[in-house]
């Protein structure tokens, strides 16, 4: 057992079974063996290679969008440009970089800034940042941006790590799934006593059968109410990237990813990313009841209308036949029905009336 998963054993030895919303915390961000307090998990060398990781065409889009974006609100003046999230820095260096040569008065008018929690992962950020050009801020929450300014914040794969709940159809009704200690030793899911608002549940959730799993977020609608709530107060416009459904549904989506390969979700507290599928129609209905405007598409309908091929076609114009074959694979993985593109969502928010690109 992981360092982690003893701490796990002993709190639940100690206080009784944790429900899987408070496992996933403690494995995610725990201080001192939480999985992004320890490691850098992007790239190659971590666990899983996000989109901005793969090719530099996708942070080169988002820049174009949020240049699209801020002059379809009026060019407003002093914006701040913010990513929560921001993994290594990649994202936030190919935007920078990108207004810089397209949008040159947004890039020098606006405010730049990084919503990061984890110090290991700030730091790289820093070094990935080096060279951009322009000042970096960053703060540990959306409530630590400045206010009384339009807010143009993106986000990527950033929902999905946020925990979720798990309830599960038994003969009682529906209950909260749990991890328990098995012989003293071994991680194993069980039942807890904890139940859920029926009205929370899908249509149909009455037929479903024993054993059916539902995922519930409350967190990720919480931290979407702030983003909504800032930006219908002060302007501007969200967009976030992640993989997940567009409608709600039944499933049990939890998943862990170590050294690039699925593991099972208790096997190694703390040395694992673990995620669950975003449930979009409910980060949808929070930006609604702000008084917001909802854009959904998948992730390859969206980058193919921004000129992901397009982009594609100018790289390659100037590049040798092997670049060329590394370009194209870069927008199969990025926009492909059998790869990102069609599980990876995105979902852009804005006040009533916003004109968006790319829907």
């Amino acid at each position: 057992m992981t360092p982690l998963g003893r701490i796990i054993a002993g709190l639940i030895d100690a206080a009784g079974p944790l429900p899987v919303g408070e496992y996933m915390a403690v494995c995610l961000s725990d201080p001192r063996h939480g999985y992004y307090s320890t490691r850098e998990p992007f790239g190659k060398a971590g666990d899983f290679v996000t989109a901005p990781e793969i090719s530099q065409m996708f942070g080169e889009l988002v820049g174009a969008w949020l240049s699209a974006a801020w002059q379809a609100s009026g060019s407003p003046a002093s914006p701040v440009i913010a990513e929560i999230g921001p993994g290594r820095g990649t994202l936030m260096k190919d935007v920078a970089r990108t207004l810089a040569r397209i949008g040159p008065d947004l890039r020098n008018g606006a405010s730049f800034h990084l919503i990061e929690t984890s110090q290991k992962l700030a730091q790289a950020q820093a070094k990935t940042l080096e060279g951009s050009g322009g000042r970096f801020d960053w703060h540990s929450g959306v409530e630590d941006l400045p206010r009384g300014r339009p807010l143009f914040i993106v986000g990527n794969e950033i929902f999905d790590a946020i925990p979720m709940r798990q309830y599960v159809k038994t003969a009682q009704g529906w209950r909260e799934r749990v991890v328990t200690l098995v012989a003293g030793e071994r991680l194993a899911f069980g039942i807890g006593p904890g139940s859920i608002d029926p009205g929370l549940l899908p249509a149909g959730h009455a037929n479903a059968p024993q054993g059916t799993v539902f995922e519930a977020a409350p967190a990720r609608s919480a931290l979407m109410q702030m983003i909504a709530e800032r930006i219908a107060a002060d302007g501007g416009c969200g967009l976030f990237f992640d993989y997940g459904h567009l409608e709600p549904g039944f499933g049990d989506t939890f998943q862990a990813l170590h050294a690039h390969r699925p593991a099972h979700v208790l096997d190694n507290p703390g040395e694992a990313d673990l995620t669950s599928h975003v449930d979009f129609h409910a980060l949808a209905a929070v930006a609604r009841a702000a008084g917001l405007s909802v854009r959904l598409a998948t992730q390859g309908e969206f980058l193919l209308r921004l000129g992901l091929l397009e982009r594609a076609g100018r790289l390659g114009a100037a590049a040798d036949d092997a670049r060329r074959a590394v370009i194209s694979g870069e927008v199969e993985r990025l926009a492909g029905p059998e790869q990102m593109g069609a599980l990876f969502k995105v979902l852009a928010v804005a006040p009533e009336g916003a004109t968006l690109p790319g829907f």
